[in-house]
């Protein structure tokens, strides 16, 4: 979608549809307000026949309005200004953008209100309306003919600013949205590819994609053999139990000086994820084609990097395999030897992504990295503890862990902190190796994050649980890009962007 930016009178703004911010029984302001005195009045009183309730997010369109050259004026309700959220912000946008979408308008003129929510300011605000609109307007048809899609789809949004607004701060809002809502519709995409399209070797070819369209963006591709050298038959052992090939995906961004130690971020890449011997309950298995959700969000933040020229150093890690019941596949009781040279106990197959991850974690010690940041659908405790509205953050590092919340708080992305407490570490003792790879079902996401713990102790660590955050299940079925948008909001303040 074209972005762009409109200055000037309102009401001689030229478009097939002008969209205006009212609130709940209100005197109309702002934007509202210059376009009722430029129809002498007959935006108020049309505004005042009650069409609209009060209800945050309700609109309402009207034509002719005389006075004004647009062809259609779309007022969104915010509900009170009082009682403005975040929330509601977003609810109202995304329903005006749905609003536009059932038009034959296809391009727009957005007024976005004067009154913002609390912790909102006009950058944040901007940036929220491109990423939203952009949310709005993606729909998936790899797979399908779309026969709901709009007929003429929204293909150009511009936002209006008041003679007192900053365009600097506005293209910037604009830059960093469209970035970063590039990045969570690729991680969305692959995310909702079937598992027979997107296997190891598709997301692969994705990274070397990637890295055809941006120039400080190199990828390497460990097969098997090369894994095998490495001595990561933790995450080989995952990939027996299927025909597809494991892959191991490496991205290099250099964005910064030579000599800079990079970020890391480590995902997980399970393609399919039936729970091997371990086999999962057959309801609503189809949605484990989301469990390289974290795979997916690494490339959609390196896509995100690669769009805003970010100035630092960065490396993308994506352990990518199956995990499938198989005559070869791993059984409950069998002990493998990691890259690191700990031994694992398999007292469950379908804890399987800690096994891919923690060769991946000890390999990333080769980068030197500042630090290191795994992602993760790694738990279903996660999701009993946070549901599907807060990443699970697990980190010992005091000052890193708030890093994250403050840039998920920011975001709109938000994730919760989890403890890491030695005293959870002794779950995972087995009486057969170094570690058994789940703990019980005491505190499992907490166990699985000090499982992942005994590899990263070399380098400053954070993992981020996002198995209740990465898809919405039932209607509204669908991968949700999280958490791009935390993780480039993390990047955009180191690089001094913000």
């Amino acid at each position: 979608m074209k972005m762009t930016l409109r200055t000037g009178a309102l009401a001689t703004q030229t478009a097939p549809c002008l969209v205006l911010s009212v609130f709940a029984q209100e005197p109309l302001s702002g934007a509202a307000a210059d376009i009722d005195r430029a129809s002498n009045g007959r935006l108020k009183a049309l505004w005042e026949k009650g069409d609209l309730s009060g209800e945050t997010g309700r609109t309402l369109l009207l034509y002719d309005v005389p006075g004004v050259t647009a062809e259609r004026i779309l007022l969104m309700d915010f509900g009170k200004s009082s009682a403005l959220t975040r929330a509601n912000y977003r609810k109202t946008l995304a329903a005006a953008i749905n609003a536009i979408q059932q038009m034959h308008a296809g391009e727009a003129v957005l007024a976005l209100p004067a009154i913002l929510p609390d912790g909102m300011d006009a950058y944040l605000a901007q940036r929220e309306a491109v990423m939203i609109a952009e949310e709005r307007i993606y729909r998936y048809t790899h797979t399908k003919n779309d026969k709901h899609a709009p007929k003429m789809p929204l293909t150009a949004l511009a936002l209006w600013l008041a003679e007192d607004a900053d365009p600097a701060v506005a293209e910037r809002a604009i830059a960093h949205g469209a970035a970063i809502a590039g990045g969570m519709r690729l991680a969305k995409e692959l995310g909702n590819l079937p598992g027979n399209i997107c296997t190891p070797s598709y997301l692969a070819a994705q990274a070397v994609a990637l890295e055809e369209r941006c120039q400080a963006l190199t990828v390497e591709v460990l097969e098997a053999e090369a894994m095998a050298a490495l001595g990561m038959n933790a995450l080989l052992s995952v990939a027996r139990g299927s025909r597809q090939p494991p892959k191991l995906i490496v991205m290099t961004y250099e964005g910064g000086a030579p000599d800079e130690q990079p970020i890391v971020l480590v995902g997980k890449g399970l393609t399919f994820d039936a729970g091997g011997i371990s086999l999962k309950p057959a309801t609503e298995m189809d949605e484990m084609k989301y469990d390289m959700c974290g795979g997916a969000s690494v490339l959609g933040v390196m896509e995100a990097a690669c769009a805003l020229n970010l100035p630092l150093n960065l490396v993308g890690v994506v352990p990518s395999s199956e995990n499938l019941p198989d005559g070869d596949a791993n059984k409950p009781g069998d002990i493998v030897t990691s890259m690191s040279g700990q031994t694992i106990e398999i007292l469950n197959t379908d804890a399987e992504g800690r096994l891919i991850l923690c060769d991946a974690l000890t390999y990333c010690k080769r980068f030197d990295p500042a630090l290191v940041i795994d992602i993760a659908t790694l738990t279903g405790a996660c999701v009993i503890a946070l549901g599907k509205h807060a990443t699970g953050l697990f980190s010992s590092d005091e000052a890193l862990a708030a890093e994250l919340l403050t840039a998920g708080d920011r975001a709109g992305d938000r994730a919760w902190r989890l403890p890491l407490w030695d005293d959870y570490q002794q779950q995972l003792d087995t009486n057969f190796a170094d570690m058994a790879n789940i703990g019980g079902r005491e505190g499992g996401a907490i166990t699985a994050a000090c499982f992942l713990s005994r590899f990263t102790k070399e380098y400053r660590w954070a993992h981020l649980d996002i198995a209740g955050v990465a898809w919405l299940s039932g209607k509204e079925k669908g991968g949700t890009g999280r958490p791009v948008a935390l993780l480039t909001q993390f990047l955009l303040e180191r690089s001094g962007l913000m």
